[in-house]
C-alpha cells in the first residue's frame, strides 16, 4: 500500500510541474530587445523581433512599429535613422504592433542612448509634415484594443509671425459609452510644456485679424480662411466649443505651452491604456476631440475629432460603423457612417481594388453617399468605357460594391515601399434607412478583392439599438364567470421597450372598480323537549364593491409581425378598498312530531349591516393572452385569460392598448 501511495504521488507531482512548463511556456512574454548604431549625431535604430503567431486563413502576418527618440521625435519606420540636435542621454522607446497575429504586441525596454558629437553642420532639419495652413495633426500607434495600451501623438505648430503662448485640449472618454474607453497611462511632454486644470472660462478678444499671416510667400489672409485639411475645423467661439465638448466627453487634459517660435513644430506623446470595460463590439467607434488654442489673447482655435474602431485584434481589413447602439425614435431622417478599410499586403501593387459589402434590406440604397475615400479619385460615370482611376458603385439587392479602377496601391511587402500607410485604403459612406424599417439588430461585413487574387473576409460591422421606453394606456372591461351579476372596469398603464422587433418584456399597472353580488342560503335546526323542531332558513345577500390594483410586474410578448401578438406572464392583485353591504333575512318554520312544517314569525329575523376591508384579498396567478392592431407602436385590442391559484380561478379581460 505504502509504495502504491508513493508511486500515485509521484505520477500527480509529474504531470504537475509538466503542465506548469506548459502553462509557463504559454504566458513567457514576448520581447522585442532594442539595439543601435551611432554614427555621429545619428543614430540607426532596430529590433530583434520574436516569430509571429499566423492568424489562421488571414493574410500573411507582419509587423508595424513606432519609435520615439526620447526628444520630442518619432517614427514609424521598421529599422528608422534620427539625426539629434543637442547632445545628452535620451531613452528611445518601440512599441510594435502584430498584424493577423494571435499573440500580445511584444513588449521593448526602453534604451538609452547617449549622443556628444552635435555641432551646426551635423544638425540636420526634419523634413515637416504639415501642409499649408495646417496647425494641427492626430496620428496613434495602433486602432484600441481593450485592456492594452496605445500611443496617441499630437502635433502642433506656430503658424504665426510672432512667438506665442497657448494650450491644448484633449476629450476623451465619450458619454455615450457608460464605461470609461481610456485611462491616461503617461503624457511625455519635451518643450517646458505643464498639464494644467480647466479654469473659469475668460472673456476673449473676437479675432486677432493683425496676425493670422501663415509663414509662407501667402499674405492673403481671405486664402487662409478657406484652408480645411481632413477633418480639422477653423473656429472663433471658443467658450462655445468648450461646452459642448464637455457636453460629449467625461474627461479631459489640458495642456499649455510658452515661447513657441514662428513656424516651430512640437509633438506630444500620451500613452493610453484602453480599460477592460471598453465597448467588445468589434464595429464600434471611439473617438477623440483635440482642441488647439495658438494664442490664449484671442478666441481662434482648431477643432480635430479622431475616429477609432475598436477591435478585438490589429487586422488592417476593417469595417465599422457609428450605429453600434441607436436611439430608434430618432434615426428616421439620420444618416448612418460606415467606413471600409483595407491593405495591400501583396509583394506588388494592386490596380483593382472591389469591395463587396453586405447591406441589410432595411437601409435603403438609394440614399448611397461616399463621404471620402482613399486612393481619392472621382466616382466613375455610367455606361461609358474610362481610361482614368475612379471609383465605381454598384447597387444590388443585398450588396453594394465599390471597385476602384487604373489606381495604384503599394503593397506592403513590395521592394522600397516603406511607409506602410501607402498601402492603406478606404471609403467611407453613409444611407439612411428605408421607409418602413424594423427595430432590429443588423451585421454586415465586405469582401475585399486585390485584383484577381482569393477575397479578404472582414470581421462584421454591427448595428443595434437602445430598448427605448414606451408607455402605452390601458383599459378594459374583466368579467368572471364564477360570479353573479359581475362588472369590472380598469385603465392603467404599460412599460416596454420601444417598438420591439419580435420578443420583449412588458410591465403594467393597472386600477379597476368592481362590484357583484353573492348570495349565500342557510338554515339552522332546533329539536325542542316536545318532539318539535325550531327551523330558521337564512338568505345572506352581500353586494361587494372592491377598487383594486392589478400590477403584472414582468410579462413576456411576442411580436409575430405588426399587426398581431401573444404574452404569458404573472399577475398580482389585491383590493385597495373592499366594502360588503350584507344583508341577512332569516325565515322561522316549526315541525311537529308528524313533519307537517309550519310558519313560525316570532323565530324570523334581519340584519342588515356594511363591512369593510381595504388591504385584503390578495390573488396570484397567470395569465395567457393575444392582441390585433398595430401591436408594435399605437393601438390595438387584446384578449387575456388569468388563472388565479385562488377563488375565483378564472378570470377573462377585454381590453384596448395605445403605446406611445
Amino acid at each position: 500500500m505504502k509504495r502504491f501511495f508513493t508511486l500515485f504521488t509521484s505520477i500527480i507531482l509529474f504531470q504537475l510541474v509538466c503542465f506548469g512548463q506548459i502553462l509557463t511556456n504559454d504566458t513567457t512574454p514576448r520581447i522585442a530587445p532594442i539595439s543601435y548604431e551611432i554614427q555621429g549625431n545619428q543614430v540607426i535604430y532596430k529590433a530583434e523581433m520574436p516569430p509571429l503567431n499566423q492568424i489562421a486563413g488571414a493574410p500573411k502576418a507582419f509587423y508595424t512599429y513606432y519609435w520615439e527618440f526620447g526628444d520630442g521625435n518619432y517614427s514609424f519606420k521598421e529599422k528608422p535613422q534620427h539625426n539629434y540636435k543637442k547632445n545628452g542621454t535620451f531613452d528611445t522607446k518601440l512599441w510594435a504592433t502584430n498584424n493577423y497575429d494571435n499573440g500580445k504586441p511584444p513588449a521593448s525596454r526602453p534604451k538609452s542612448v547617449t549622443i556628444s558629437n552635435v555641432n551646426d553642420e551635423t544638425s540636420i532639419e526634419d523634413n515637416s509634415l504639415f501642409t499649408e495652413g495646417t496647425d494641427l495633426l492626430l496620428k496613434r500607434n495602433r486602432e484600441p484594443i481593450p485592456d492594452q495600451e496605445m500611443v496617441f501623438i499630437t502635433s502642433y505648430k506656430n503658424n504665426h509671425n510672432y512667438v506665442s503662448n497657448g494650450k491644448l485640449y484633449l476629450f476623451y472618454n465619450d458619454l455615450q459609452f457608460k464605461n470609461d474607453n481610456f485611462i491616461i497611462e503617461d503624457t511625455r511632454l519635451h518643450h517646458g510644456e505643464r498639464i494644467v486644470t480647466l479654469t473659469a472660462i475668460s472673456q476673449v478678444l473676437p479675432k486677432n485679424d493683425d496676425h493670422t499671416l501663415l509663414a509662407s510667400n501667402n499674405t492673403s489672409f481671405l486664402q487662409y480662411k478657406k484652408l480645411f485639411v481632413q477633418d480639422t475645423t477653423k473656429r472663433k467661439n471658443f467658450p462655445l466649443t468648450l461646452e459642448k465638448s464637455k457636453a460629449l466627453y467625461r474627461s479631459y487634459q489640458i495642456i499649455e505651452f510658452e515661447n513657441m517660435q514662428p513656424g516651430e513644430e512640437r509633438n506630444i506623446f500620451r500613452t493610453l491604456k484602453t480599460t477592460p470595460e471598453m465597448i467588445k463590439d468589434t464595429s464600434a467607434i471611439v473617438t477623440l476631440r483635440s482642441v488647439y488654442v495658438p494664442d490664449t489673447n484671442f478666441d481662434d482655435h482648431t477643432v480635430k475629432d479622431t475616429e477609432m474602431e475598436i477591435v478585438t485584434s490589429h487586422d488592417p481589413n476593417k469595417m465599422s460603423s457609428n450605429g453600434w447602439l441607436m436611439n430608434y425614435r430618432l434615426v428616421r431622417f439620420k444618416r448612418l457612417k460606415f467606413k471600409v478599410r483595407f491593405q495591400n499586403n501583396g509583394e506588388g501593387p494592386a490596380n483593382t481594388i472591389k469591395l463587396e459589402v453586405d447591406t441589410p434590406e432595411m437601409f435603403d440604397k438609394s440614399t448611397l453617399r461616399i463621404d471620402t475615400m482613399y486612393p481619392e479619385c472621382p466616382i466613375c460615370p455610367k455606361e461609358r468605357e474610362i481610361n482614368y482611376s475612379c471609383l465605381d458603385t454598384i447597387l444590388q439587392k443585398d450588396k453594394i460594391i465599390f471597385q476602384f479602377h487604373k489606381i495604384y496601391l503599394p503593397g506592403s511587402e513590395q521592394k522600397n515601399v516603406s511607409a506602410i500607410d501607402s498601402t492603406k485604403g478606404f471609403v467611407k459612406y453613409s444611407m439612411k434607412f428605408g421607409e418602413k424599417f424594423h427595430k432590429k439588430k443588423t451585421q454586415s461585413k465586405t469582401a475585399i478583392y486585390f485584383d484577381k487574387n482569393e477575397p479578404i473576409i472582414t470581421n462584421y460591422a454591427t448595428t443595434r439599438f437602445l430598448p427605448g421606453i414606451s408607455i402605452g394606456a390601458k383599459a378594459g372591461y374583466i368579467t368572471v364567470p364564477e360570479l353573479e351579476n359581475q362588472k369590472e372596469y380598469f385603465v392603467g398603464a404599460t412599460l416596454s421597450p420601444f417598438k420591439s422587433y419580435r420578443g420583449y418584456y412588458q410591465a403594467e399597472l393597472l386600477f379597476s372598480a368592481a362590484s357583484f353580488d353573492e348570495l349565500i342560503n342557510s338554515e339552522t335546526r332546533t329539536i325542542n323537549p316536545t318532539g318539535t323542531n325550531d327551523v330558521i332558513r337564512f338568505s345572506e345577500t352581500n353586494q361587494f364593491n372592491n377598487i383594486s390594483i392589478i400590477a403584472v410586474p414582468a410579462s413576456y410578448r411576442h411580436n409575430f409581425n405588426n399587426y398581431f401578438a401573444m404574452g404569458l406572464g404573472v399577475q398580482l392583485r389585491i383590493d385597495l378598498s373592499s366594502t360588503n353591504d350584507q344583508e341577512i333575512i332569516g325565515e322561522g318554520f316549526l315541525i311537529d312530531q308528524n313533519g307537517v312544517e309550519r310558519r313560525n314569525p316570532d323565530l324570523d329575523s334581519f340584519v342588515s349591516r356594511e363591512i369593510d376591508d381595504s388591504f385584503t384579498n390578495l390573488q396570484t396567478g397567470i395569465f395567457i393572452g393575444t392582441n390585433i392592431g398595430v401591436v408594435r407602436i399605437g393601438p390595438s385590442l387584446g384578449f387575456r385569460y388569468v388563472y388565479n391559484f385562488n377563488r375565483p380561478n378564472s378570470q377573462i379581460q377585454f381590453y384596448g392598448i395605445w403605446k406611445f
